[in-house]
Formats: structure tokens, C-alpha cells, sequence
């Protein structure tokens, strides 16, 4: 049966952030001692939660607290770049592709989320925006997730999530629903693709992939 409900994942997927988020993590971890992480190095590790992300690229264990100060750090230097920040090439022709309801599902802080996407022109698109309302991300998504659809009224079997990450499709996964994976975010094709789920190398054909599912 097609999906109903499309959620759209925001950082890495609809917004092309990849390089910010990169130089970020290496203005934090340079608070640290750490020593600079390559784009490329960065798809290839990055994963939820994020301090383990941290503590394999610093070599050494992460605790809350230190996350929590290096996380801070982070967000604050992506604050700084955000302003230069564009949206995916093909995300306004992928949203208008979308035949059902939409929304918008980021681990970005709920406050800061919503003027980035109004500032985007995408005012009115989503049927619910959610962002993150703790202090401290990094965290898995599927929790959110389901307070996502929870709130929407909407069955996780007539969902269908597009993101970038591994992450995503697990977070699908546990509320019912299926996912579809973009491969122009924070993870290295080649992990997408070793998961066995469909992958779309631009937001247009990840929509006609969630279409056909």
C-alpha cells in the first residue's frame, strides 16, 4: 500500500549543510586537542548517538558532560555559517512531487528550526514542523519520531521518512514505517547502500522511490 504521510528529514537532506557541519565539528574538537575531520571521513563515521561519533574521532571515551560542552560549541559555530546555508539543489521540485500530506521531522532545535524554514519559503508546506526541545541534541530519532506522528494523528504504517543518515531508516523502522535514503547528506553512499534499503542520489527520485514503495 503507498504511503500517506511523507516526513522530511531537515539537516542533510532538505538543507545542504553537510560542509558546515563538518567545519563545526572541527572547530569543537579543536577546543579539545582533536584533530580535523575530512567531509569524507565524517560520512563514513558519523552515526547516533552522537557522542560516539565523538569519541571514535577523538579516540578516546566522551562523557555527558563533555558532550555536552563540545555539542554546545558545535551548535554555536553552525549558528555563525547557517546564514550561508542553501537549501538541496532539487528540494523545492521534490516537495511539489509529493502527492500526500508532509512534514518535517529535525534533530535542530525546535526555536531556531522554524524561522530557517520559513526563511527557506516553506511557509505552509508541512502539515507540523518538530524540532528538538532539550538543551543538548544528539540523541537517536526514533523517539521523536513517534511523538512526531503521534501529534500529527498519523500511523507509522502509512508513513514514509526521506534522510540522510542510517539513523532515519532505523527511526522508520521502529514506528512502522519505511524509509528512503538520500545519499547527498552526512552518510557515505556506500553505508547507505550496504543497508539493503532504496537509496536516490537527489531528492526528486527519493520521492518517486517513496512513491513506488
Amino acid at each position: 500500500m503507498t504511503a500517506k504521510h511523507l516526513v522530511w528529514d531537515w539537516n542533510g537532506t532538505l538543507l545542504d549543510d553537510l560542509h558546515l557541519v563538518v567545519s563545526s565539528t572541527n572547530e569543537a574538537f579543536a577546543t579539545v586537542g582533536g584533530r580535523a575531520v575530512e567531509a569524507d571521513e565524517h560520512r563514513r563515521a558519523f552515526r547516533r548517538p552522537v557522542a560516539e561519533f565523538y569519541a571514535e574521532m577523538l579516540g578516546r571515551a566522551v562523557d555527558a558532560e563533555e558532550f555536552g560542552r563540545l555539542d554546545r560549541i558545535f551548535h554555536d559555530a553552525y549558528r555563525v555559517g547557517l546564514t550561508d546555508i542553501s537549501l538541496a539543489a532539487d528540494a523545492m521540485a521534490a516537495i511539489r512531487t509529493w502527492p500526500g500530506t508532509q512534514s518535517l521531522l529535525s534533530m535542530w532545535f525546535h526555536s531556531e528550526l522554524i524561522p530557517a524554514v520559513e526563511g527557506h519559503g516553506l511557509s505552509g508546506v508541512f502539515t507540523r514542523i518538530d524540532g528538538l526541545r532539550t538543551e543538548v541534541g544528539g540523541d537517536l530519532k526514533a523517539g521523536h519520531l513517534a511523538n512526531h506522528l503521534a501529534e500529527l494523528g498519523v500511523d507509522g504504517t502509512d508513513v514514509v521518512l526521506i534522510g540522510d543518515s542510517l539513523d532515519d531508516a532505523a527511526a522508520a523502522e521502529a514506528n512502522g514505517g519505511r524509509a528512503v535514503l538520500y545519499t547527498g547528506g552526512f552518510t557515505d553512499p556506500v553505508r547507505l547502500r550496504a543497508s539493503g534499503l532504496p537509496v536516490a542520489d537527489t531528492l526528486v527520485d527519493a520521492v518517486k522511490k517513496a512513491i513506488s514503495l
